[in-house]
C-alpha cells in the first residue's frame, strides 16, 4: 500500500532533486502532496526547468495527515527554515519516527528543527560544518540511512542511491 508523502518545497528548489524522487515515489505507488505557504502557489526550480503548483498550504495540513516527509534541496530548505511552521512540521515527522528523506541542502530544515543530534547524516558539502555543529554524525557518502527512517544524500549525482534507499524505507 502506498504512503502519503508531504513534500515541503518553495522557490529555488533544485529541479532534478524534486522531479527525480517524486517520479520514483509515484511510480512505486506513493501519493505526493506538495506543501508551501499557500495552496495554488506556483514555485519554480532554481534552474527554471520545473514549476510546481502547490497542493496544500502549511496551515491546512498536519503531520498526522502524512506517512512520510520529503525535503528536496536547492535554496528552498533554507527559505523554508525561516518559517517556524515548516520547522515544527519537519520536527514532528522526526519526533514521531516517520520516514524523512532529505537531499543536498534539505537537511538545513532539520538542522533548524534541532533533530539531528547524534544522527548519522550527509548533505551538500557547504552544509557539512552546519551538520557537525548541529551534533550530527557526518558521513561523506552518497546516501546515509539512520535509524531505518532518515535518508540523506549529498548531490544530484547521488539520486539513484537516494531513491533506492528512500523506497526501501517507505516499504
Amino acid at each position: 500500500m502506498g504512503k502519503k508523502i508531504a513534500v515541503v518545497v518553495t522557490d529555488l528548489f533544485e529541479d532534478v532533486e524534486y522531479t527525480d524522487p517524486v517520479h520514483a515515489f509515484k511510480e512505486a505507488g506513493h501519493d505526493i502532496v506538495t506543501v508551501e505557504k499557500e495552496s495554488g502557489n506556483k514555485v519554480t526550480g532554481k534552474n527554471d526547468e520545473e514549476t510546481v503548483t502547490i497542493d496544500k498550504g502549511i496551515d491546512d495540513v498536519s503531520p498526522d495527515d502524512f506517512d512520510a516527509l520529503f525535503i528536496p534541496g536547492g535554496f528552498s530548505p533554507d527559505i523554508l527554515r525561516g518559517d517556524d511552521r515548516f520547522v515544527q512540521f519537519a520536527k514532528s515527522f522526526v519526533d514521531d519516527g516517520k520516514p524523512v528523506m532529505a537531499i543536498c541542502h534539505g537537511p538545513q530544515l532539520l538542522i533548524t528543527a534541532e533533530v539531528l543530534k547524534d544522527r548519522d547524516v550527509t548533505g551538500f558539502k557547504s552544509i557539512h560544518v552546519d551538520l557537525k555543529n548541529a551534533g550530527a554524525k557526518l558521513h561523506d557518502e552518497e546516501v546515509v540511512v539512520c535509524g531505518g527512517n532518515l535518508v540523506t544524500s549529498r548531490t544530484p549525482d547521488d539520486l539513484p542511491a537516494f531513491n533506492r534507499e528512500s523506497l526501501k524505507v517507505l516499504g
